[in-house]
This record gives structure tokens, sequence and C-alpha cells, in this order.
């Protein structure tokens, strides 16, 4: 593979992904040795910073991922919350209501306490600043979500620990004490 087409496979490919992605699978995918992906990624990182572009190709939490250029933050903020003034879904709320009560919580955890896939809400939560990451999962190295002070704001919390208990708000059915352990271990 020549070096235009290993930067075009990695720029298609860092373009799509949600996560910061590591040089050994970008290897695999492209089929080129991992030293020639460090490099090819390493030179079109200075290729955009030296034009000044309005994204980045940074290394981040042990991966690569493109990010808008910091210097843009209030324009990319504009553009995103605009018209985000807009009430929550119902799974919008359901989700932030399982991270709010379980944080730090890894995406895979809300989905199965929800049980359904939650990807595009957590996107959602996450542009509209309810949720953030807030670190690493040891046994799984999957990302793990809190909520935000914008969220503690909202909601005219001082903190985390202020939200109401759960209990009075659920159903009276056998075995509730089991399901709200499970929601709060």
């Amino acid at each position: 593979m020549s070096n235009l087409e290993l930067n075009r496979s990695l720029e298609a490919i860092l373009m799509v992904v949600d996560e910061p992605v590591t040089e050994l699978i970008l290897a695999q995918i492209t089929e080129v040795p991992t030293e020639q992906v460090v490099e090819a990624l390493n030179e079109l990182a200075l290729e955009y910073q030296q034009a000044s572009r309005g994204f980045e190709l940074r290394q981040i939490a042990g991966g690569w991922r493109f990010y808008s250029h910091p210097d843009l933050s209030p324009i990319v903020e504009k553009f995103v919350l605009d018209g985000q003034q807009s009430r929550l879904t119902q799974a919008a709320l359901e989700t932030l209501a399982v991270i709010a009560y379980r944080q730090p919580v890894s995406r895979a955890r809300v989905s199965a306490i929800r049980g359904v896939n939650v990807e595009a809400v957590m996107k959602t939560l996450i542009t509209r600043g309810l949720v953030e990451e807030s670190g690493l999962e040891h046994e799984t190295g999957a990302i793990l979500y809190s909520t935000t002070s914008f969220f503690l704001e909202k909601l005219g919390l001082n903190r985390v620990d202020d939200l109401p208990a759960l209990a009075p708000f659920l159903p009276d059915i056998d075995g509730l004490d089991e399901v709200l352990s499970s929601l709060t271990d």
C-alpha cells in the first residue's frame, strides 16, 4: 500500500470512529506494519497542525481520533447547542437516570440495565453536555461515563449525592429490594 493510500485509508477510518482507535487496530485493518501506521498518523497530525485546519488528529486514551481544533470551540458549541433546548426523549431520560445513579458506568452496563442499545442516546447526552467520559474500567478498558456539572445545574443540585432516593419512585413489586440493590451497587 502506498503512503497516499495508507493516509487516505487512515483518514477514512478515523472519520467514522466514535472512540479513539489504536495503532494496532489500524494496522490490522490496513494490513500495514504498526510502525508504518504510527509514522503515517504522526505525519498526518503534523500536516493538519501546520495547515491550521479546523480539526486535529490527536492520540488520546491509547488511540487516535479527529477532534475539532480547541480555538474553534465557541463556534462548534454554537453549532452543536443551537436548537438543543428541546426536551429529552423518554429513552434519553431513562439512560440519564441510569448514568446518574450508577456513575461512573460503562456504555455496555447502561445498555444491559436498560435492555437496549444506548449508543445514539449516549451521543445525544454527551452532545448536550449532560454526560462526559470519566475514566476507564479496569477490567475491560471500557470508557466510563458520569454526569456533568451542567447536569447538576439543570437539576438544581449541588452534587450527585443530592439526587432523590429511587425507592419512592418504583412500583410496589415482589423482589423490590433485589432490584434496588442491583441499581445502587
